[in-house]
């Protein structure tokens, strides 16, 4: 079965938010200059107008796994990815140096990118994204544990994707668990460059982010896909495709209602069993 891009947003500059700028956040900002000049090369008009938005200021800890430097430790995350992607590519991103809420305005918003690291953050962009009031096409969201993660990019129930079989269920609908907020830890930091290395092994972000940036990059490219996220497992070196298939839906639904993860990343080895039968 096949998703098929929506013209609409081949006509005009694709308006992308970007929610997180830590890990994966930092990460797909990273990339996504090269996917706005692949676009513009494949004769798309306009390219991407891009905005990031996180609260979060640069620590100590940030400095290791992530791509900032002890000069910038105390200022905007937000603020610094866009100002080197700016500099750096000539362009004119924008940064919102606060954290996502219910009152955030995503009404010229086409593509939500969602890199946060808590069930409550992923609820508010759930809720902030379906519903009658929302216009926003995509929601792409990532995860991860220590060792991998998945993606999903799906498209929230609003008043642009309308009811269907057919319409890419998000991350919220195949599995809930991951806006339960009840299930998150502490939320706080690691206290420390080990333990920071210690939940989350090197390379991880990259390897999910630039999955991403590639699903997105072949639906413009083609129009179309079959598969709208990815399984990731960097210790086994895998990579298990999600499907674009109502049956798979179903079937990730039913057990996400038997059965709760207990991290943000998902395990690899129970979608198999679903997608299997």
């Amino acid at each position: 079965m096949l998703h098929t891009l929506s013209p609409e947003l081949l006509h005009r500059p694709v308006r992308v938010m970007v929610v997180g700028c830590g890990g994966n956040g930092s990460a797909i900002v990273a990339g996504l200059p090269y996917l706005h000049q692949a676009l513009l090369v494949y004769g798309h008009e306009g390219g991407m107008e891009v905005t990031l938005m996180d609260g979060d200021v640069v620590s100590p800890t940030n400095c290791v796994r992530q791509p900032f430097s002890h000069a910038e430790i105390g200022h905007p995350k937000a603020v610094v990815l866009v100002s080197r992607v700016n500099l750096f590519w000539g362009l004119k991103w924008h940064a919102v140096p606060e954290n996502f809420s219910s009152q955030t305005n995503v009404d010229h918003v086409d593509i939500v990118i969602g890199c946060v690291d808590s069930r409550a953050a992923r609820k508010a962009i759930a809720e902030r994204v379906t519903g009658r009031r929302s216009s926003v096409s995509y929601w792409l969201d990532l995860g991860n544990h220590s060792t991998g993660g998945q993606f999903v990019l799906g498209q929230p129930w609003n008043w642009r994707n309308k009811r269907s079989a057919t319409r890419l269920r998000t991350v919220a609908e195949l599995f809930p668990e991951l806006i339960e907020g009840s299930l998150d830890n502490d939320g706080e930091p690691s206290c420390s460059a080990a333990e920071a290395l210690e939940r989350q092994a090197p390379f991880v972000n990259p390897a999910i982010a630039n999955l991403a940036l590639a699903l997105l990059a072949n639906l413009f490219r083609h129009g179309r896909i079959s598969n709208h996220g990815a399984f990731v497992d960097l210790a086994g070196g895998r990579v298990q495709p999600l499907s674009v298939d109502p049956q798979v839906w179903r079937g990730l639904r039913r057990r996400g209602r038997r059965q709760q993860q207990p991290v943000l990343g998902l395990c690899r080895a129970d979608y198999r069993r679903v997608e299997n039968g």
